[in-house]
């Protein structure tokens, strides 16, 4: 792509000829960036959006070994009971054989009862705790499949997106560095004009050249008037019907002189 021979000044004030060439220029330029993001396609958001993925399933198996170290306290807790309700029961057992009276038996008897089904109690609440983190179990294998597969996938795209990257880093460079310079001699109102064009337009094209009678963004017809008026460059024409700025299609001719 040929580099832009006008020359400005500071002092000198840019010419709509001028202007209309930097503008073709800067839309080549950005065209051939917008070229290479497309190669890049949405790799960048897939390998964003299975990151975001990998920490949540990172986050999720965190919380699930916290809750099933819960469930181990709780069980372990409840076998401690069953000991010492176990401890209690062989005690009052052994009291029973030395009692004065049944006052004292049926009392012991009743303590006994107690213990026995605290301790069934407890083995329900060790048998509900152990569902409880079999299923949890279950879970942290089902999530860690899910994330092994995240992080295969995650791992297969970034080596593709740094590929294309690293075959394309030094030319988008270069073209950032070229639009940044070609930039720098368009007046503010205008290049704010040419990148509300751009984001407004489907395929990022704010400058195109007259093709076949018609514009080259919209492919509507332009009357043969204005056509000499955009050849004659004396002042910046946007298609009446998509508000492309229009060149004619000599203008990278005149970049070259």
């Amino acid at each position: 792509m040929a580099e832009a021979k006008v020359k400005i000044e500071e002092s000198q004030e840019i010419s709509v000829e001028a202007k209309l060439g930097a503008l073709y220029e800067l839309q080549q330029v950005d065209t051939e960036i917008d070229k290479i993001k497309i190669l890049r396609g949405e790799l960048p958001l897939e390998v964003q959006d299975l990151e975001d993925e990998i920490a949540g399933l990172e986050t999720r198996l965190k919380n699930y070994d916290e809750e099933v170290k819960i469930f181990e306290q709780k069980i372990s807790t409840k076998k401690t009971d069953i000991l010492n309700s176990e401890a209690l029961i062989k005690k009052y057992q052994e009291q029973q054989n030395n009692v004065r009276n049944n006052r004292e038996y049926d009392s012991l008897s009743k303590e006994i009862e107690f213990q026995s089904l605290e301790i069934e109690l407890s083995k329900k609440k060790i048998s509900e705790f152990t569902n409880e983190m079999k299923t949890k179990n279950e879970q942290i294998t089902e999530a860690n499949e899910i994330l092994d597969e995240k992080k295969n996938d995650h791992l297969s795209k970034k080596n593709e997106l740094e590929e294309i990257i690293s075959d394309t880093q030094k030319e988008e460079e270069q073209l950032l560095n070229k639009s940044m310079e070609i930039q720098k001699i368009i007046e503010p109102r205008l290049l704010t004009a040419y990148h509300r064009i751009r984001a407004n337009a489907r395929n990022g094209l704010a400058v195109v050249t007259i093709e076949r009678d018609a514009c080259g963004g919209c492919f509507n017809k332009i009357p043969p008037q204005r056509q000499l008026d955009i050849k004659s460059r004396k002042k910046i024409i946007v298609c009446e019907y998509c508000g492309r700025i229009l060149v004619d299609d000599n203008i990278s001719e005149a970049l070259q002189a």
